[in-house]
């Protein structure tokens, strides 16, 4: 690729590339997170950075028990109801393609630094990260050989009929570059939508480009996004069916099978419905499974449980108040009630031999809701949720990410305008991304069950753990609010004994991680362990503080281990010492800039001690460095690229990664 002239000045200084920290780095700029709720009518801001907290729904009345027992089967073919084996890496990203280069990078050269690092705590859990660069604007998005601006993705015309607005984009391979450019840093496979916007011309570019250039960390492209409201959104005539998804489908494997550009011929991926106007039973009627078999690599769709956009688009109803609806998170029922429409088509999956993806979902559509997206109930319920969907026979689940203008991302960098004195914010929805890895541990052969505790309590859920048939793990929920803590429970575990038929096996003691915030309106400085991502516009995408972990001794005479859990929060108990270290993360790879940014009216350090702390230069502290700021963890990089730089980062609130890679 051609070199860009804002990075030629940096390219010139080096002498050698793999070894060279430019230390003149993005400043801290730590900022305050404090919320008051008395001055949310001024506030005219980015739904991002929207400070609205709400009231916590009331106690239930009548409340939960708040002693209860739970008791649970050694091993999983014990357990009738079981899902199957769940991938660790369950849990995965969808990225809106037009904001692409705001939350990934500007291009192939230049990374985002806290994305990685962000995606480093996952990987060190999970293995891996699966992310899908597509949605409504990927039907009208065109591959060009170049920009006029040189970006690599460009907003053109937005159609006035277009009831959502969806911009036509156009991008340039730099895109994709910059999706392999990320894989080789850090383990990210790749989902890519296909333009379905001209039956006439049908445009595979993307595909052409994708498999040349990603090459085996693309996983597959998706043909068709949310069919069954291309009608609604007059995108097709108000006939349209689905017999004729199912027949355009027909007519993109005809083009992609005719392609000797395109090497892969069997990951395509549909039908992606949102399931507001046709079920996926429709679908799946017009012999969409037994005319594509061979190409489909998985089936899809997309579900949110709500949307706001009659909030933000005319003539949709009345908009949604979001504390009327606050406390349908706030329940067990809500993940339960989403995936049972699609119970039938997980079943039917199984028997095609694809996986079933939720290709995209989040709080709510059009952006979510303020003060409840971007809350820690959203965390309890997304985990509640991911787990539902785990219980269900879903393969992967994506969480979806957008601009500035939506409260429910897991994460978002601050405006271009000030980039040089804010770091990214990190929102709750990002800590089930993390967790869920380590809920079901890293040996792919996780089964989970519903376990319905507390008479079952919709505000107190639990689900089982098994890994390679043995109980490995209990996850245990409080969605309610009280700081007296008269509602926070105890829930007394036991493993076989009395009428089971099975022997009594509770260990002497077990390990407990909490996910903790002082209510579930709660919107920044959230725990997991007592480690924390921090406010807004603090996060470098690097943990903060020390991780604790609780030891609970159990009574293996009486066959009970007692697990409190606080109102609100999250326990995850490790059941066996296996479970335990197979739940914790390994030494996670982090990244520095080596970017030159702005001095003048930032902080500073002497250069001096920067260039010498920790007793390492810049070429050697790849050895070295935690995941966590404050803790001492001796976490090591697992390996280099050998076509970039990796560097440990020392301080947080790196910006930007920036090295030119061959093409």
């Amino acid at each position: 690729m051609a070199f860009r002239s804002f990075i030629l000045p940096f390219l010139c200084s080096l002498t050698a590339a793999n070894a060279v920290t430019v230390y003149n780095q993005l400043p801290l700029g730590s900022q305050s997170t404090a919320t008051d709720s008395a001055s949310l009518a001024s506030y005219t801001g980015s739904a991002a950075y929207n400070p609205t907290v709400l009231n916590p729904p009331p106690i239930p009345n009548p409340a939960p028990g708040t002693q209860f027992a739970i008791n649970l089967m050694p091993t999983a073919d014990l357990v009738p109801g079981i899902s199957i084996e769940a991938p660790s890496s369950f849990f995965g990203l969808s990225i809106e393609m037009s904001v692409a280069t705001q939350v990934l990078g500007l291009n192939g050269s230049f990374i985002n630094v806290p994305f990685l690092n962000l995606m480093s705590l996952i990987i060190e859990r999970a293995g891996e990260v699966q992310v899908r660069v597509g949605g409504n604007t990927q039907d009208y998005a065109t591959l060009v050989g170049s920009t006029v601006d040189g970006k690599a993705i460009e907003k053109q015309s937005i159609d006035p009929n277009n009831p959502t607005a969806t911009p036509t984009i156009i991008f340039t391979e730099e895109l994709l570059y910059m999706l392999s450019n990320i894989s080789s840093l850090a383990n990210v496979k790749w989902f890519l939508g296909v333009p379905f916007n001209d039956t006439q011309n049908i445009h595979l570019e993307i595909v052409e480009s994708g498999e040349r250039i990603l090459g085996d960390t693309l996983l597959g492209f998706q043909v068709g996004n949310e069919p069954d409201l291309y009608a609604q959104h007059q995108h097709r005539p108000s006939t349209y069916a689905p017999s004729d998804y199912t027949t355009e489908f027909g007519q993109w494997r005809d083009a992609w099978q005719n392609d000797a550009n395109i090497p892969v011929k069997n990951n395509m991926i549909g039908p992606s419905l949102s399931l507001a106007n046709w079920a996926l039973e429709d679908v799946w009627n017009t012999g969409f499974l037994t005319d594509y078999q061979t190409q489909l690599s998985a089936l899809s769709v997309e579900k949110y449980p709500a949307d706001n956009c009659a909030a933000l688009y005319a003539g949709l109803g009345t908009p949604v108040v979001p504390q009327d609806v606050y406390a349908e998170y706030l329940t067990h029922y809500s993940g339960v009630n989403i995936v049972k429409p699609m119970l039938n088509s997980t079943m039917i999956a199984q028997q095609q031999g694809k996986p079933f993806i939720m290709f995209e979902t989040n709080s709510a559509s059009c952006g979510g809701f303020a003060g409840v997206s971007n809350s820690f109930g959203i965390a309890l319920w997304a985990l509640d949720y991911g787990l539902q969907m785990v219980f269900s026979n879903f393969t992967h689940a994506l969480v979806h990410v957008g601009g500035q203008n939506v409260y429910y991302n897991p994460f978002t960098p601050p405006p271009t305008n000030q980039s040089t004195f804010h770091q990214w914010s990190v929102g709750p929805i990002f800590y089930p991304l993390m967790i869920m890895p380590e809920i079901l541990g890293k040996s792919n052969t996780s089964q989970v069950v519903d376990l319905w505790p507390n008479s079952g309590s919709d505000q107190t859920p639990g689900y089982a753990i098994y890994e390679n048939n043995q109980l490995a793990r209990v996850a245990l929920f409080n969605y309610m609010t009280d700081p007296t803590g008269a509602m926070a429970y105890t829930a007394n575990i036991s493993m076989g004994g009395g009428e089971t038929g099975q022997q009594q096996t509770v260990p002497a003691s077990v390990k407990v991680k909490y996910l903790l915030a002082d209510s579930v309106s709660q919107l920044w400085n959230i725990t997991w362990a007592n480690q924390t991502l921090g406010g807004q516009f603090e996060a470098d995408g690097r943990l903060i503080g020390e991780e604790q972990i609780e030891t609970v001794q159990c009574d293996t005479t009486a066959n009970v281990c007692p697990i409190r859990v606080p109102a609100p929060g999250f326990a995850l108990v490790m059941m066996t010492d296996d479970s335990a270290s197979g739940s914790e993360p390994t030494g996670t790879m982090t990244f520095a800039t080596t970017a030159l940014t702005k001095t003048a009216n930032t902080a500073t350090i002497d250069q001096s001690v920067l260039e010498t702390s920790n007793g390492h230069s810049g070429k050697d502290r790849i050895i070295g460095g935690s995941t966590s700021k404050g803790s001492s963890g001796a976490g090591k990089a697992a390996g280099i690229t050998p076509s970039v730089t990796v560097l440990v980062a020392m301080l947080a609130g790196a910006g930007m990664f920036m090295k030119v890679f061959s093409r």
